[in-house]
């Protein structure tokens, strides 16, 4: 039994793949040293009093949008360059004494190839439960993954910071822009106000009118009581008497002045109160429209100002990366294990294969 065992070319390659497996990951596989990170990213907590400012820069996804920003950079491109100037990333995973698997192979690899082994020695994984960025590196000494994981942290909470003052300054730029605008038009349209007031020789048409037909009102009494006097008057004295005469010429004073008072007040000729009054009215409209946009424009600008500043990103370390005092990985006796156990179930189902085949060509 053992002899046929032996001989089928199955068992063979499953047993030449486990002693290999095993020769490889039990003596040849270079040692890797683990640092670990946990961090969150954290904003200034700032509130402004009778204030609306939510999500004037927009866009806002929430800490765990900014996390997984935060995580697709640090898995970026742009960092394994950043990484790979500073540290020397190639120099370090193509070194001569790393085994031939783990080795990174040519210093001079291009950036996509280099990019994938990156990817294989850099873990950077989101705990949507505790909304905490679990950051792992792999290195072939514990100097190199220990630099290596405190420079995603530096550059990581430098890029957050730069992302959201790229966009808030731009919003302050603008806003400066119109609340410079807004203010060059409010002085323009309280210059005109100004110098119609000045032309008119009148701070307020419409208090003076209120003021002329006050005294309107009071010659319309007066007028009234003068005309009560005549009547009263008409019953005992004659038309010529001194008195009726007296009475008449108060009549008609009074009633002259009352229709020159209305005239100021409203003349199809032009430039009466009442066109002056709508004028002013326009004018005054224009300036309190111009004023509100302004105000309104001068509290956006310190809303965005302050937005921005919650914007800055701290990243929180919760565990600082661990300088590793022995290797983590590989896993020699567990993937020894694994790579036995799969090959033993790959060949056993070739076997059943092969049996199947036998079966239904007898």
């Amino acid at each position: 039994m053992k002899h046929k065992i032996m001989k089928n070319p199955v068992w063979t390659m499953c047993g030449l793949f486990i002693a290999l497996s095993a020769l490889y990951w039990g003596i040849l596989a270079s040692d890797r040293y683990v640092s670990e990170t946990n961090v969150v990213l954290e904003s200034p907590q700032i509130t402004i009093p009778s204030m609306d400012v939510s999500s004037l820069l927009g866009g806002s996804s929430g800490a765990s949008g900014d996390m997984l920003l935060l995580r697709d950079y640090l898995l970026s491109v742009d960092m394994l360059k950043k990484i790979d100037s500073l540290v020397g990333f190639r120099e370090h995973y193509a070194a001569s004494d790393i085994d031939f698997i783990s080795n990174l192979g040519d210093v001079n690899l291009p950036i996509e190839d280099l990019h994938e082994y990156y990817l294989k020695r850099i873990s950077v994984e989101l705990d949507e439960y505790a909304n905490v960025l679990r950051i792992k590196v792999e290195a072939f000494t514990p100097e190199m993954a220990h630099k290596i994981a405190s420079l995603l942290l530096e550059e990581g909470e430098k890029h957050m910071n730069l992302l959201g003052k790229r966009l808030a300054e731009e919003q302050v730029k603008f806003l400066e822009q119109q609340v410079g605008m807004l203010n060059d038009n409010f002085n323009a349209v309280r210059g005109e106000l100004i110098e119609y007031q000045n032309k008119n020789g009148l701070i307020s048409p419409s208090g003076t009118v209120e003021s002329i037909s006050a005294v309107v009102a009071n010659l319309e009494g007066k007028l009234s009581n003068l005309q009560a006097e005549k009547t009263m008057l008409t019953s005992y004295q004659s038309s010529n008497s001194p008195a009726m005469v007296k009475v008449e010429n108060e009549i008609n004073a009074v009633s002259h002045q009352i229709n020159e008072e209305k005239s100021r007040m409203a003349q199809q000729s032009g430039n009466a109160l009442n066109t002056v009054t709508a004028e002013y009215q326009t004018l005054e409209l224009k300036v309190q429209f111009a004023l509100d946009s302004y105000s309104g424009a001068l509290a956006a600008l310190q809303s965005t100002r302050i937005e921005a500043a919650r914007k800055l990103k701290q990243v929180s370390v919760l565990q600082s990366p661990t300088y590793p005092e022995y290797p983590l990985e590989p896993q020699r006796f567990h993937t020894i294990i694994v790579y036995s156990l799969l090959a033993l179930f790959v060949a056993l189902i070739a076997q059943m294969l092969l049996l199947i085949i036998k079966d239904h060509r007898d």
